[in-house]
């Protein structure tokens, strides 16, 4: 079941390697990173307002607080940003020291805490790990020897997490306690394979289904995670697809990030839209993204 028909290109920004879409209810705006371009982007749908903000470092995912502006997950740390200053100051130094690591894919929970994980720039296997950034700045290790820090997403009454390390070809769950934000009893309860693509970012829907992109697989797909069954496939034209995120005033829109890194001229030549930020309308509908409360 392919989505095709209206697929539309929301901004043919050429990021090198677009990630991480959020929709903030809030300002009606959709914000999504260019990791290798070290910047954010927000567009407004409304009144087609384009902005470009500038990380100075590589930015592996930024979210919308509560009190105003944005908390980022950066190559160095984890730092907040003022739009109106366009000041980043750093939150947490974490794995500042680790020089071989930078953050990757980060999202809040149902309490407001920032969860986001790590990866190795030079290909190390098993380098990174998964955190939970409390409101009051304490941090806790939830997951150690992690490769590719990917997707997140909580089921619908909070009680799992799942979580992708791309290099596993799976998505795990773990027990999750929304009240301490610690997790227990983690297991596989999807598996892809490998010619399918590499599962990257995720999202879940308002019937707790999971949306995964998957990178070198041209694609989104749709999967149940009580069975791990493939429901759905929307198929865009780009090879490299990294995230995804419901947003709109019905939540009922799915915004799709891709990138271009690493592809020859020839793919380029042949896939040009890869690097843009696509949209496509859902039978349906998503779940809220939750801005940092801290």
């Amino acid at each position: 079941m392919d989505n095709l028909g209206n697929l539309e290109v929301i901004s043919n920004i050429k990021a090198e390697l677009g990630e991480g879409p959020v929709w903030d209810a809030r300002s009606g705006a959709v914000y999504w990173v260019d990791i290798e371009g070290k910047r954010f982007f927000s567009h407004n749908p409304s009144s087609g307002q384009l902005e470009e903000h500038d990380a100075g470092q590589r930015i592996g995912a930024v979210v919308p607080r509560e009190q105003g502006g944005f908390i980022a997950a950066l190559e160095n740390g984890i730092f907040t940003y003022d739009p109106a200053s366009r000041e980043w100051i750093e939150w947490s130094d974490t794995e500042r020291d680790l020089t071989g690591n930078r953050f990757n894919d980060g999202k809040c929970d149902a309490a407001g805490r920032l969860l986001a994980g790590t990866m190795s720039t030079i290909g190390e296997p098993k380098a990174g790990a998964l955190y939970r950034f409390d409101l009051d700045g304490r941090v806790d290790r939830l997951e150690e020897g992690v490769s590719t820090s990917n997707g997140l997403a909580w089921s619908l009454d909070n009680q799992f997490l799942y979580y992708i390390d791309s290099n596993t070809q799976t998505v795990a769950a773990f027990d999750y306690d929304l009240e301490s934000g610690t997790v227990s009893g983690k297991r596989t309860v999807i598996e892809i394979p490998k010619e399918a693509g590499t599962p990257d970012g995720m999202s879940i829907d308002a019937e707790g289904m999971l949306w995964i992109a998957h990178w070198g697989g041209f694609k989104v797909a749709r999967f149940n995670p009580q069975t791990g069954e493939l429901l759905q496939e929307i198929r865009l034209p780009a090879p490299l697809v990294t995230s995804c995120a419901f947003g709109g005033e019905h939540l009922d829109e799915l915004y799709i990030t891709t990138a271009r890194v690493g592809l020859s001229q020839e793919k380029l030549e042949q896939y040009p839209l890869s690097g843009s930020l696509f949209k496509v309308k859902l039978a349906v509908k998503g779940t809220l993204s939750i801005p940092f409360k801290g």
